[in-house]
Order: C-alpha cells, then structure tokens, then sequence
C-alpha cells in the first residue's frame, strides 16, 4: 500500500476547512444545548454545511483532492451528524433507533472501506447518495432544532425519512463497493 497522508496532503485549505468543520462542533453543542439559543446554533451549522461545499469545490477546482481530505471531510460529516442527534435525543428520545442505524451504517461503511482499501489501494471520495443523505438528515434535523413544538409524528416522519436515506445510502455504497472489489480481482 502506498504512504499516504504526507505533510503536503494534510496541509491543505480544503483540509483545514474540514478541521473548522469539526471545531464548529463544540461550539454548536454549547449553542444548543448550554445556552438554548437555537437560531445560533443552526447559524453555526449553516456555516459547516456552506463551508462543507466549500471545501469540495475548492479540493477539486484548484487539484486539492488527496487521500487524507477523502478520509476527513466524511469524518466531519459524521461529527456533525452524531451531535445532532444527540442534542436532539433529550426531546426526542425516539431518536436513538436513528442513532442506532446510522451507527450500524457508519461501522459497516467503515470495514468496507477499510477491504476495499487494502484490495484496491483506492481511497474512494463521497458520492452523490451519500452528500444527498447528508443534506437531507442535516436539514431534517435543522427543522427540528428550530421548531421545538413540531408535532410529534411530523418528528417521526423526519426520524423515518433519514433512516430510509442512510439504509439507502448503505446499500448504494456497498453495491459501490462491491463493483469495486470486482473489477479489480477481474483486472488483477
């Protein structure tokens, strides 16, 4: 397997936007759930999804896209993600079977992707299922960290429609994957 994550490939701006992706986290959760001032805090998660395709658009147009950005934009993902749910959970408890799913999906993507690196030597960049399964369960979870009195099967139909977008997700990966691991035993 080739050396990966040199000075060059970690020093990069998309990448430093990732690390400012996931240094908004705490200040999120303060915002949230220590000071309950949810205007700002959805402020502060619309600065990390702006910044998010930010980074992407500046990865690819300026030829910043490198092994280790593969690895940390999905990580900031799943940050932002996880802190979600759990500033969430406290009025939703309902949320945690979502949790449950997509930490099942994350460990899964995780062993996957870890085989499909040592067969192939590729570290794989998102795809679109998966930046679409990221801006529906952020936007799902921002309507809900705004509109604290929503109705309670209006919550369990956004819980519903992000598990159905992370099982989706899941299946379009490992199907990905799958193709992967195949055309390179085809071709090796």
């Amino acid at each position: 397997m080739k050396k990966r994550f040199s000075k060059k490939e970690i020093l990069t701006i998309p990448n430093f936007i990732s690390f400012f992706r996931i240094a908004l986290i705490p200040l999120f959760l303060w915002l949230y759930c220590a000071e309950e001032k949810p205007f700002a805090a959805i402020a502060v998660l619309a600065v990390s999804g702006i910044s998010d395709i930010a980074d992407g658009i500046i990865a690819r147009r300026f030829n910043m896209v490198s092994d280790f950005g593969k690895l940390l934009d999905p990580v900031a993902d799943k940050l932002t993600q996880a802190a979600l749910i759990l500033s969430l959970s406290v009025r939703y408890p309902e949320i945690w079977a979502l949790f449950f799913i997509f930490v099942g999906k994350e460990i899964t993507m995780g062993v996957v992707g870890l085989v499909v690196l040592e067969k192939t030597d590729t570290m794989n960049s998102a795809q679109w299922f998966g930046k679409a399964t990221t801006f529906v369960f952020e936007a799902s979870m921002a309507i809900l960290l705004l509109f604290p009195g929503i109705h309670p099967s209006t919550a369990d139909l956004l819980f519903l429609l992000c598990g159905i977008m992370v099982v989706f997700s899941l299946t379009k990966y490992l199907i990905f994957y799958f193709k992967l691991l195949k055309s390179h035993e085809d071709n090796g």
